[in-house]
């Protein structure tokens, strides 16, 4: 379908590149590139002047974080340096030559890993996202609800990127987790000194002690020089600068996952170690701070994604949730991992609100922010995978609809 419509050339439909956004600034170009000689090779690459994204930060802190600008991204990997940060308390300067994995606990064979040691290991390669559990916090105070925020802002502590190490499961068998082990305290080199608990079955699936993100060394922001991936579950158990591991027959119940990480449900109890990112996706065009400047066919596009395995549908709905239609999934489509949606739509010039809603193997709907509240409570701030709606204005301006849907 796209191909044959694009085949009309592009005043058919038109996509992100046609849309009207607050200008950046750029490089400058040779007025003939074919008459100057450009520049020489270098030890390391660049982009390009006219290419500028970066990370949004809105404060730095110890305890802060950046987020990936979504909108600014195409296909499903996200650059390592836009990849986003949650830390605890800053980002530690670690030798790797010094660097050292304790295991220990139960298990036969108590052992400390070079960063060597590890790489030694036959090594694993992964495609997954990681997403800060707060991730689209920012839907769960109607009162307070911005329409001016980008889709980074919105949902920018999801990144995805290609990880390579050892598998979790290797490293059990080689110190020799003893039979009535069933949790293991990570822990990371911070100044937090971060700890979560974490189920031994999630070691045997498929976990793993990543050192390499998108072909190169993990960037110190993401846990240099090897971290613990649990693909498809919260970001804050996946402990960065992992320096020990111990084994035990119960959780540890760490700070962060007693006074933090917690969930107070309407029954008054508390949702506790949900591991599992629930599915769910974001349109990031068109989204604010877009300007759709005439009526006609438009492409929407956007990422869906779900800790429970594959996304097998995403739904469109470009008449504030009134019917829903089929998108396109853009291959490949990989478990626990983001995926890009399309779908074409002819715009009227008529105000409306567009909508996506994601659906995993398991069946599983994302739902609306009443279903969301319904099922979780109104105290609940992490996991929150509601629709988000964007809303298209007759002058074609694009701004976040949240409080006009709820």
């Amino acid at each position: 379908m796209f191909g044959s419509l694009a085949a009309f050339g592009s005043t058919v439909f038109k996509s992100a590149a046609d849309a009207e956004t607050t200008p950046s600034a750029g490089g400058v170009a040779s007025a003939d590139p074919t008459k100057v000689p450009g520049r020489l090779p270098s030890a390391l690459g660049q982009r390009s002047a006219f290419e500028n994204p970066g990370r949004i930060l809105k404060t730095p802190a110890l305890s802060g974080s950046s987020r990936t600008p979504l909108e600014a991204l195409n296909g499903n990997l996200t650059p390592a340096d836009l990849h986003f940060e949650r830390h605890h308390a800053g980002i530690p300067n670690i030798d790797p030559d010094n660097y050292k994995l304790l295991i220990h606990g139960m298990v036969e064979r108590p052992m400390a890993f070079s960063l060597a040691d590890l790489k030694r290991f036959p090594a694993t390669t992964r495609t997954c996202f990681i997403e800060c559990a707060g991730n689209g916090d920012i839907g769960l105070d109607r009162s307070n609800i911005p329409d001016k925020v980008t889709p980074g802002q919105i949902d920018g502590l999801l990144s995805t990127s290609e990880w390579v190490g050892v598998a979790l499961s290797t490293l059990f068998r080689e110190v020799g987790i003893k039979a009535k082990a069933s949790w293991f305290l990570a822990e990371g080199g911070d100044a937090a000194v971060m700890t979560r608990s974490v189920p031994c079955s999630k070691g045997w699936d498929d976990a793993m002690i990543a050192y390499c993100q998108n072909g190169e060394a993990i960037r110190p922001e993401q846990g240099y020089p090897a971290r613990l991936l649990l693909p498809g579950w919260e970001g804050a158990m996946q402990i960065k600068w992992l320096r020990r591991m111990e084994f035990a027959d119960r959780p540890f119940m760490s700070r962060e996952e007693t006074s933090h990480y917690t969930d107070p449900l309407p029954d008054d109890t508390a949702r506790i170690f949900s591991f599992e990112m629930d599915a769910k996706s974001i349109i990031t065009f068109p989204a604010y701070p877009n300007r759709l400047p005439n009526k006609g066919w438009w492409e929407i596009s956007g990422l869906a994604w779900s800790g429970r395995g594959s996304i097998t549908a995403v739904e469109i709905s470009t008449d504030k949730g009134k019917t829903w239609q089929p998108a396109q999934l853009q291959r490949p489509v990989l478990s626990k991992c983001t995926t890009r949606f399309r779908h074409l739509w002819n715009w009227t010039g008529e105000e409306t609100f567009l909508m996506s809603r994601a659906i995993d193997e398991t069946g599983y709907v994302q739902p609306t922010l009443q279903q969301f509240i319904a099922a979780r409570g109104p105290g609940t701030i992490y996991h929150t995978n509601c629709i988000r709606p964007w809303k298209v204005n007759r002058q074609g301006e694009v701004t976040f609809g949240l409080t006009e849907v709820v």
